[in-house]
């Protein structure tokens, strides 16, 4: 098993070809919007909207005022896509999780629970772990997948961004999910870099399924080194927030978003780098490249002046400093 998900890989001795990510500091409705715009081209026919919900009263996940926002203006016939969790807990059956759905306000248009009715297993090409992947029936009712991540630590995964969004958010409750984190008979038996591969590989499957017809948005904000799924039990923020990050390109959007946090200052940055490097998440990043399934070069966009191109560095040069106490 290869070390690379604790080895970080600075842009210049990256080779191949680039993608295009657009970036904006407006941490609002309007800047979601304002991303979404460059990057919605393909988004046709019914379209699911992928993003985590949250767990009950989770402080972290993306503003729901946002999301109405777009929705309404953007994506009036969208329906919001998620799928059950394979811990026990507020979502772990269809009618806990739409329980928790109200609770967190995501109330202003449809939300599909995709396994509600059953699963659907779609090939994985090329991957090492699975030839398939087992998914929430309802998957195939839809044309077109947004993929509206919150980016953020995680506890098993290093960090969650477009990827394990959904690598494990798109894979069924009781069957994908324990494909995925199983090992030798432990249900909870897979980490460090089988873990990203089989998150990868997960996701491998669903963006096979849709194409060209799926784009990705992700919001660096309120970044805890804890995923959403710990809900009120998260850890602290101590991230600075940073913008909205839009891409056609799973593989771009996510580097991007590992590279603005590795251009911060070291007291900015220090606790989420511990949190991706031991728990190998960078192999998320190397092991999709393997895969074909995107470009780690890009080219950031600076919407917020005349889409000039700009680095890591300059995107992240006014963040301040700030520690947000979560309440318990």
């Amino acid at each position: 098993m290869s070390e690379d998900g604790r080895k970080y890989v600075p842009f210049e001795a990256r080779t191949g070809n680039e993608s295009i990510v657009y970036f904006t500091r407006d941490l609002s409705a309007e800047g979601l919007r304002k991303v979404y715009a460059k990057v919605n081209a393909r988004m046709t026919g019914k379209v699911g909207i992928k993003l985590h919900t949250g767990e009950p009263h989770g402080p972290n996940i993306i503003p729901r005022e946002w999301v109405k926002e777009l929705v309404e203006n953007d994506l009036p016939d969208g329906v919001i896509v998620e799928t059950n969790t394979y811990y026990g807990g507020d979502r772990d059956t269809t009618e806990k999780h739409r329980k928790t759905l109200e609770v967190n306000g995501w109330t202003f248009c449809p939300v599909d629970i995709m396994d509600e009715e059953g699963t659907v297993t779609l090939p994985v090409k090329g991957g090492k772990w699975f030839t398939e992947m087992s998914h929430g029936s309802h998957m195939l009712d839809y044309d077109s997948l947004f993929v509206l991540t919150h980016f953020k630590g995680h506890t098993m995964g290093g960090f969650g961004g477009a990827n394990k969004n959904i690598g494990i958010g798109c894979a069924d409750g009781k069957i994908g999910k324990a494909w995925i984190h199983a090992k030798d008979g432990n249900e909870w038996g897979v980490v460090e870099e089988e873990l990203m591969e089989k998150i990868s590989e997960s996701t491998k499957a669903t963006i096979d399924h849709f194409g060209k017809n799926v784009t990705y948005v992700s919001v660096m904000r309120n970044m805890s080194v804890s995923c959403d799924c710990e809900g009120v039990a998260a850890a602290p923020v101590v991230t600075p927030d940073v913008g909205i990050l839009g891409s056609t390109d799973i593989l771009a959007i996510d580097q991007a978003a590992v590279d603005l946090i590795y251009a911060m200052n070291e007291e900015d940055h220090k606790d989420m780098l511990e949190r991706i490097e031991t728990r190998h998440g960078l192999r998320q990043l190397s092991y999709m490249k393997e895969l074909g399934m995107g470009n780690d070069r890009y080219v950031l966009i600076d919407l917020d002046n005349d889409e000039v191109r700009i680095c890591a560095k300059e995107a992240v040069k006014d963040v301040k400093p700030f520690v947000r106490m979560i309440a318990k």
